[in-house]
């Protein structure tokens, strides 16, 4: 297809790329919005040729007269900005098409039309469309889409009133006419994140629960990928059909093989391509012209390459959404799932795991193979697990939507690198987390993109550096951990603490509190025991006297019953019994860590049995335990379905006990609210946007952007201090300092902290992921080591604490709301003694190149 000059009366604009997303529409099927262009000339002819007479009606509110083919490919002409036209591809086809106008005497204003191909007409065509050019209308300072649409097209009018958008109709006639304000209404965020949520379980069932599986580069010879994938589907018990393809084979691992994805007897529902790197693409086409709904690329070679192939991957990636495919990888080692409903083991792995109550993503394909592995010697079953590769389409973001309503899993664990949308994973973790624990394996520093010239420091990473130079490594270790923990999402720092923290969450409840009983038959062990819970943030408080009274009846006067509860290396089976039955029964205690040295009194078994017993009789408060030199005892503590946890040391059954305590806590702690904050005007906000360019804010455009959310900048630089004019007449309090930098797993990152010795001496800094409600602004100002200074604890009155708070939560609002922003910085912030406000003397600001791009979902 060849691409026609530009007509000559109109200046070619830039491609406004950032605009390009994949899209799923109600049913789950894939598709690809991104804006028209010229070369799409002839399939905007070709689209409108198609369109039915009813459809035309529709469309023209009036006499079915079809366009010239010469006006309709003008129509691939747009300006991107007071003219803008986004197409929904599916293949190399436009399926639906959305265009607004601007309006030249009330520029934000827009007109507003949709069209959809008849045959897509019934998927949600139209609600994804419409919520892509109601983001790009609002980033271009169009404030509302204006629609005409005939009475009797129900279709159209219940995607307008059921968008969640604020949607203002005129008076029924044979033409209705709507106003759509396009600001991100909570009801329409919420609409759209539902039908989001719904569409991409939909897509994933073909990935996860498919009815039939072609293996494409499968092998007649063992130990090579292509023939164990086959073999691991047979083995696992895939109750569908599975095709091997390979020209040259009759049979691979004892299933009829075929020549090719077109000569299968039906159209798979996913697809496994295990071929040379350089044979994908065509491979990819074949399964799209076959109808498979969903691929998993198996071979490596593309983006760990360099930037070749990484163009080749994103390419695949874009042509499979267009195409209605899901794609996972490429560079994985494929998908399981063990449910009932699915036995679908789509992986070369020797080591499959048992059935389970956990499922896992993992970034890193070898990693999956360890990680499989290793689960199966810990007698650690799963429900599922996929290995995404290089993600360039299905993401975690999509696995955690998948898993959260999915009843045979109870626990998520993530392998955490990136993510294509950090912004879509907080508000995901955020809305999982509290029904099932997710567990992430984070390692090390989050670098950060927030961190600029210019004048604007202390993005996520700051550590208040009062020369203004961010640090390049990213948040702290502790910030990293309390931006996992506001998602409630538990960081471990290792497999073995991730597997660990598993193994109790899939099989224990989590404690109600952190106070933790510790029974033992040996002194030593029990005290390492106690440190480690101090360690892990968790409490080991004397037992109360009904306690003690009831350990000493049962073990004699000479026992030790404060906590730990010294059973003596003479304790028997019937001790540890009575002992566990008395500290679960306490009101005071929350959960109990058993130790037990197999040499020195029973035998292993029967002291299993007493722990097990007295756990299932105490199923509110988790029981754990550590067999010091006890190979093989983890066999013995599984009784059905009951399981306690057994560590091969105490130290990690303390450090998981504190993971899940802490989950615990975040779990029944109050959410808070998203507060209303008088005086915020975006439409002003994002007109100062619009004429702004990439960069640095000019000093007087970011004092009116922050004016736009009720925060006013007085210019006093250098800032003031005890013994000015302006800090004599203010007070003495501290200075301090709000920055907001782009992290690349939690994405808009807001930073406080006091300025001088206390954040660059001491690193005392809060960090916490936008959006921030009441709760969090308020944590995160009392977070603070400094806290004393702040709330009159230590040297004078305080700081007028509502104010501050008020100006964090107006921040995070205006990170929200403009997307524009990369990075900013208050600095320095005047904290005055309560009901005198804050003083912010200095504001910097920077503009992202683009907006923010990312996987939808």
């Amino acid at each position: 297809m060849t691409t026609p000059p530009y007509p000559e009366d109109l200046e070619q604009p830039a491609y406004p790329d950032d605009l390009e997303q994949p899209g799923l529409v109600r049913t789950g099927r894939s598709t690809f919005v991104r804006p028209i262009r010229p070369e799409d000339a002839d399939r905007l002819v070709a689209f409108v040729g198609g369109l039915s007479r009813a459809t035309l009606a529709y469309r023209s509110l009036g006499p079915v007269i079809r366009a010239r083919d010469d006006v309709i490919r003008r129509g691939a002409y747009v300006d991107y900005l007071n003219e803008l036209a986004l197409v929904a591809l599916a293949g190399d086809e436009i399926a639906g098409l959305v265009r607004y106008v601007r309006d030249a005497e009330d520029p934000d204003h827009a007109e507003v039309t949709f069209t959809i191909r008849d045959d897509d007409q019934s998927e949600g065509f139209g609600r994804l469309l419409l919520e892509h050019i109601a983001a790009a209308a609002r980033a271009r300072g169009i404030r509302v889409l204006k629609a005409d649409v005939l009475a009797d097209n129900t279709r159209m009018i219940n995607v307008f009133l059921g968008s969640g958008y604020r949607v203002e109709s005129g008076p029924p006639g044979q033409i209705v006419h709507f106003d759509i304000a396009v600001d991100p209404q909570a009801q329409a965020v919420a609409r759209a994140e539902r039908r989001e949520h719904t569409a991409v379980r939909r897509s994933l069932r073909p990935l996860l629960e498919p009815r039939s599986v072609a293996v494409i580069g499968a092998n007649r010879r063992p130990l090579t990928i292509g023939h164990e994938i086959v073999a691991n589907l047979l083995r696992g018990g895939f109750r569908g059909s599975v095709f091997p393809v390979n020209p040259r084979a009759e049979q691979v691992a004892g299933a009829r093989a075929y020549p090719s994805v077109r000569e299968l007897p039906e159209p798979p529902d996913l697809a496994l391509i295990a071929v040379r790197a350089e044979a994908v693409p065509e491979v990819v086409r074949e399964c799209a012209a076959a109808g498979v709904k969903a691929v998993v690329v198996v071979s490596t070679g593309f983006g760990e390459t360099g930037a070749a192939g990484r163009t080749t991957e994103l390419e695949l990636s874009r042509f499979a959404r267009a195409s209605g495919m899901r794609l996972v990888g490429p560079n994985c080692m494929g998908v399981v799932n063990t449910t009932p409903t699915a036995r679908l083991a789509a992986t070369f792995s020797p080591a499959l795991p048992t059935p389970g109550r956990v499922a896992m993503s993992s970034q890193s394909g070898p990693l999956g193979l360890a990680v499989l592995d290793f689960a199966r010697r810990l007698r650690l079953g799963f429900s599922g697990f996929v290995s995404v590769g290089h993600a360039v389409d299905v993401s975690t973001n999509d696995l955690l939507q998948w898993w959260e309503e999915d009843p045979e899993t109870s626990v998520i664990l993530l392998h955490v690198e990136t993510f294509g949308n950090p912004r879509r994973f907080a508000r995901i973790a955020r809305r999982v987390a509290p029904r099932k624990p997710i567990i992430a394996v984070h390692p090390g520093h989050a670098h950060t993109t927030g961190h600029v010239d210019s004048g604007v420091r202390g993005g996520p990473g700051h550590r208040g550096d009062s020369a203004g130079h961010a640090d390049p490594t990213g948040p702290s270790d502790s910030a990293v951990s309390s931006l996992f923990a506001q998602s409630g999402v538990i960081r471990t720092r290792s497999l073995q603490e991730l597997f660990d923290a598993a193994l109790l969450l899939a099989h224990q409840p989590p404690p109600p509190g952190n106070r933790v009983a510790v029974i033992t038959n040996a002194g030593g062990p029990a005290a390492l025991t106690v440190g480690a819970c101090a360690a892990s943030g968790l409490r080991a408080p004397r037992f109360g006297e009904r306690t003690r009274e009831t350990l000493r009846a049962a073990l004699g006067p000479g026992a030790e019953v404060a906590n730990p509860a010294d059973l003596t290396p003479m304790a028997t089976a019937a001790h540890y019994r009575q002992a566990l039955d008395a500290v679960l029964a306490d009101d005071e205690i929350d959960a109990a860590i058993v130790l037990f040295m197999p040499p020195l009194a029973d035998k292993p078994d029967e002291v299993a049995a007493a722990i097990l017993d007295a756990a299932e009789a105490a199923p509110s408060k988790p029981v754990v335990a550590s067999f010091l030199g006890g190979a093989g005892v983890a066999d013995l503590l599984h009784r059905g379905e009951l399981v306690v946890p057994t560590y091969a040391f105490p130290e990690s059954a303390a450090a998981s006990l504190g993971h899940a305590a802490a989950y615990q806590a975040w779990r029944s702690t109050p959410a808070g609210v998203d507060p209303d904050l008088p005086g915020v005007d975006t439409d002003r906000a994002r007109s100062l946007l619009a004429g702004c360019a990439p960069g640095p804010v000019p000093a007087r455009i970011a004092a009116e952007l922050l004016d736009s959310y009720g925060i006013a900048v007085r210019d006093t630089e250098p800032g003031p201090g005890p013994g000015s004019e302006l800090g004599s007449r203010l007070g003495s309090g501290p200075d301090a300092f709000l920055s907001v930098g782009a992290d690349p797993v939690f994405g808009p990152v807001i930073a406080f902290g006091l300025t001088g010795d206390y954040a660059d001496l001491m690193a005392d800094v809060a960090h916490r992921v936008t959006p921030l409600s009441d709760r969090d602004a308020r944590e995160m100002v009392r977070s603070l080591r400094a806290a004393p200074l702040l709330d009159g604890r230590v040297g004078g009155p305080g700081v007028d604490l509502a104010a501050l708070e008020d100006t964090v939560l107006r921040i995070s609002a205006m990170v929200e709301d403009l997307p524009e922003i990369e990075a900013m910085e208050l600095r320095p912030i005047r904290l005055l003694p309560p009901g005198d406000g804050v003083c912010v003397t200095r504001a910097t600001i920077r503009l992202a190149d683009e907006t923010r791009k990312g996987d939808p979902s």
